[in-house]
């Protein structure tokens, strides 16, 4: 680019120097010890990244005129390496550094999609991913750890024998402490076991992410997305906004074109909204039965998990306001929350396991059961709450994790110019997965955010599901219908 690299020419533009491609020779193509540079026949690069995601992967979608597959050649032993950058950024935790210098190279793996464009012309896919990945697929963890599970956790990342990464990690503690023997288990399954007894220190979330971003790799629980470790609401990495075009937002009108831009949603999807409540009652996210039966003692334990009684004790991305209300349901005037029987599992504990009087979860094995329905509870809301699909201009100090602000207008009213926001579905949002889509025209993000609450509270209506004073039936009705003519009439009274 013939600009600054520090001047922002448009939204979505971007500084990306070089895509150097390695091989295991360093020969052809006139390559040096640097590798070559293949940046001018990529008319597409791909990363991809998310909270549910072990580790980065992405694509480069080649156009060759040169025979580059057979002139390195390319057997998928090659090394990558690239940065970008928003131009301005300079912080370590703004950039995609994936260089070999100062970043970690990407590793390619596998070719795709080649075909004949002419008689001078080919085209395919280079698959890339991080070397963490691949080294989880070449080793093997055989070991009992002992300790708190994130030390557990940081011992197969960091371990010469296992992942041996060199990235930085970003965790949170964990307040138990057990022994976990892992049977021949790859390191991010081993690492799996390890999140799902996880349990944070500072809060009463149970269960934790494990995943890589461009930036590092995060261990960590959802609470910790929303909040930090006093309890308040994390900033907000960006504000993105979406209305009508004849709508002018006040709040926008002081910033310049470019910064407009970057905040502006090019279009957006809900991909689900919390709504299949049929889903959520048999998957065990409103109410849930759990009964734990301890080998040590030859006892059993049944322990009910009701959401709404639950959910004041963790943190939600728009504070405590739950996506469903606690009305009654049924001529029972119970609400979701209220039949534990929705899911039932039957959960082993036992104490003394590792000479340790403590449960499944290194706790008190009375709590075993309270805290696995805890744990489904909360990976169901976000998996099943609301999640938006956005796509905006790149930036590259995003990532998975973050806290974004969506700012949604009601829809209702096409008057509405006050700029009062949709009650549901706008509001805070985590970052859950991002596709960075880089071409020569400009850096594009597909952001995938998730949301476990809504952003204003719901009202609460009756406490009664028929809040008439008769009933309309006490008990359903049995007819015979064995002796009716095809006119509807019995023939046979008294039958």
């Amino acid at each position: 680019m013939d600009s600054h690299p520090d001047t922002i020419q448009f939204a979505g533009d971007y500084n990306l120097d070089g895509i150097i491609l390695h091989n295991h020779q360093n020969e052809g193509l006139n390559a040096s010890d640097e590798g070559v540079d293949i940046q001018k026949l990529v008319i597409e690069m791909n990363i991809f990244e998310g909270i549910e995601r072990n580790a980065v992967t992405g694509s480069l979608v080649i156009v060759d005129s040169v025979n580059l597959i057979n002139n390195l050649p390319i057997q998928g032993t090659e090394r990558l390496s690239f940065k970008l950058a928003t131009p301005g950024a300079h912080e370590e935790s703004h950039i995609v550094d994936c260089s070999t210098a100062t970043g970690y190279p990407m590793h390619i793996y596998k070719l795709t999609d080649k075909r004949q464009l002419n008689e001078g012309t080919v085209t395919y896919t280079l698959h890339f991913c991080s070397r963490e990945m691949m080294r989880n697929f070449r080793t093997k963890v055989s070991e009992a750890f002992t300790g708190t599970y994130d030390q557990m956790v940081t011992k197969v990342l960091q371990d010469p024998e296992y992942l041996d990464s060199r990235r930085t990690l970003f965790f949170q503690k964990t307040r138990n402490q057990d022994k976990v023997t892992v049977p021949n288990f790859r390191p991010f399954g081993a690492i799996e076991m390890m999140q799902q007894k996880s349990l944070a220190d500072d809060s009463k979330s149970a269960g934790y992410y494990f995943y890589q971003t461009t930036k590092g790799f995060h261990f960590r629980s959802w609470e910790s997305m929303c909040v930090d470790s006093r309890g308040n609401p994390r900033p907000v990495k960006q504000i993105f906004n979406y209305m009508p075009m004849n709508v002018t937002d006040p709040n926008l009108v002081d910033l310049t074109k470019i910064e407009h831009d970057y905040r502006s949603v090019e279009k957006y999807k809900f991909i689900n909204n919390f709504h299949d409540v049929l889903d959520n009652q048999a998957a065990g996210t409103y109410a849930h039965r759990v009964i734990t039966h301890n080998l040590y003692n030859k006892s059993y334990k049944i322990s009910d998990y009701h959401y709404h009684n639950n959910y004041a004790e963790t943190k939600h991305t728009d504070g405590s306001n739950p996506a469903i209300v606690d009305t009654p349901v049924d001529y029972d005037d119970k609400g979701v929350s209220d039949y534990p029987e929705s899911r039932v599992t039957v959960m082993p504990t036992t104490q003394f396991l590792h000479n340790e009087d403590t449960g499944a979860y290194g706790i008190d094995v009375e709590q075993d059961g309270i805290t696995d329905a805890a744990r489904v509870s909360q990976q169901m809301q976000v998996a099943s709450g609301t999640q938006l699909k956005l796509t905006v201009k790149g930036q590259s100090y995003l990532e998975p994790g973050d806290v974004i602000q969506f700012n949604i207008q009601k829809v209702e009213n096409k008057t509405n110019t006050d700029g009062a926001l949709d009650p549901q579905f706008a509001g805070r949002y985590i970052i859950m997965k991002i596709r960075h889509r880089i071409t020569n025209d400009e850096y594009v993000q597909v952001l995938v955010c998730a949301k476990d609450s809504v952003f204003k509270p719901y009202t609460q209506y009756s406490s009664k599901y028929f809040p008439g004073e008769k009933l309309p039936r006490e008990r359903g009705r049995s007819q015979n219908i064995a002796w009716q003519d095809i006119v509807g009439t019995d023939f046979m009274d008294g039958y």
